[in-house]
C-alpha cells in the first residue's frame, strides 16, 4: 500500500476588510481606555511589537529569503515582500544618510488607515497606525538587529504622504556572514 502525498499546510487568509475594522474597534477602544494619546501610541507599539517577534518565523519559513547582507537589502525585503505578503502594497523605499542606516517606507496607501477619514476630536498625537512600527521592530530584532521605527508622516495628520522611518542603531558585521573557504 502507498501512503498519501503529505500535504502542505493551507494557510487561511483572514479578510483584510474585516481585520481593519477590527483594529479600528481596537483602537477606538484604546483611546476610550486611555486619556493620554502616547499612552495609546506605546500600547499599540507593543502590541504590534509582540505580533512582529512571532510573524517573523512565518515570514521567514513562507518567504524563502536569502541572509541580507546590508541595510539596504533588508529594507527591499521588507518593502517588496513582507509588506506585499502581510498587508497587501508595496512601499517606496529612500535612504536618508550617507552611511546608510536611515531609511524611510513610504506608502501611497495605508490599509490599516483604510476606513479612517480623519483622528478623533481631541486625539492630534495619536499614531493611529503604531501597530506597524512594533511590528517591524518585533521582526527585525528577532533577527538580531536593533532598530528605531517611528511615523515620520502620515496621511491621517494632514500629511500628503504616510511615511515611516526606520534608523539601524547598530552597524551590520559583514565579517561574520562571510564564508571561510
Amino acid at each position: 500500500m502507498s501512503r498519501p502525498a503529505a500535504k502542505k499546510p493551507e494557510y487561511q487568509k483572514i479578510n483584510k476588510d474585516l481585520f481593519v475594522l477590527t483594529y479600528g474597534a481596537l483602537v477606538a477602544q484604546l483611546c476610550k481606555d486611555y486619556e493620554n494619546d502616547e499612552d495609546v501610541n506605546r500600547y499599540l507599539d507593543r502590541m504590534g511589537y509582540g505580533i512582529g517577534t512571532r510573524l517573523v518565523e512565518d515570514f521567514l519559513a513562507r518567504s524563502c529569503v536569502r541572509r541580507c547582507h546590508s541595510y539596504s537589502e533588508i529594507i527591499d525585503i521588507i518593502a517588496q515582500v513582507a509588506f506585499k505578503m502581510y498587508l497587501g502594497i508595496t512601499p517606496s523605499v529612500a535612504c536618508h544618510n550617507s552611511s546608510r542606516n536611515e531609511f524611510s517606507l513610504i506608502l501611497d496607501k495605508n490599509p490599516l488607515a483604510e476606513f479612517v477619514e480623519e483622528l478623533p476630536a481631541g486625539r492630534s498625537a495619536l499614531c493611529y497606525c503604531s501597530l506597524l512600527c512594533g511590528v517591524i521592530r518585533g521582526g527585525l530584532e528577532m533577527v538580531h538587529l536593533a532598530a528605531e521605527v517611528t511615523f515620520l508622516q502620515d496621511r491621517l495628520k494632514g500629511d500628503s504622504v504616510t511615511e515611516i522611518g526606520i534608523t539601524f542603531l547598530k552597524k551590520l558585521d559583514e565579517k561574520k556572514y562571510r564564508r571561510k573557504k
